[in-house]
């Protein structure tokens, strides 16, 4: 159990570091200051995402994504990333913590976090897991 709180609270840090830096480099990114908390429910919904709709997607693209040796499987991320960044679109007063721009450079911030918060969650995974669990693998 104490697992799966660690990754909660590791990507939700992740997506924090990315909401503070992205914008620094122009990314259209921004951490939503009046529901800052709300970073929590935002991780958990691009979980959701990633566990639910994403898997769908990927089945019925599958030629194309072949064709393209992966490369799709990062546009659909990014999408995924976007359309969560963007909830309050579709639910009028919904904040997740976070927001995308609708602009040039929210695609690149939306195409570059994914990544960075795998990477980012994966050395806090790291630093933070059991000696023994470590020494195990």
């Amino acid at each position: 159990m104490r697992n799966w709180i660690l990754r909660w609270i590791a990507s939700t840090v992740a997506l924090l570091i990315l909401t503070l830096v992205l914008p620094q480099f122009g990314l259209g990114i921004h951490l939503d200051t009046a529901h800052p908390l709300m970073l929590v429910v935002g991780v958990l919904a691009l979980g959701l995402a990633n566990t639910i709709i994403r898997p769908i997607i990927m089945f019925f693209v599958w030629p194309i994504n072949c064709l393209t040796f992966g490369l799709l499987g990062f546009v659909i991320n990014a999408l995924l990333f976007w359309l969560v960044g963007n909830a309050d679109m579709f639910y009028k007063g919904l904040s997740l913590g976070f927001r995308v721009d609708h602009t040039t450079s929210g695609f690149y911030a939306a195409l570059i976090a994914p990544v960075a918060m795998g990477i980012i969650s994966g050395i806090i995974n790291y630093l933070f897991k059991d000696r023994n669990d470590r020494d195990n693998q």
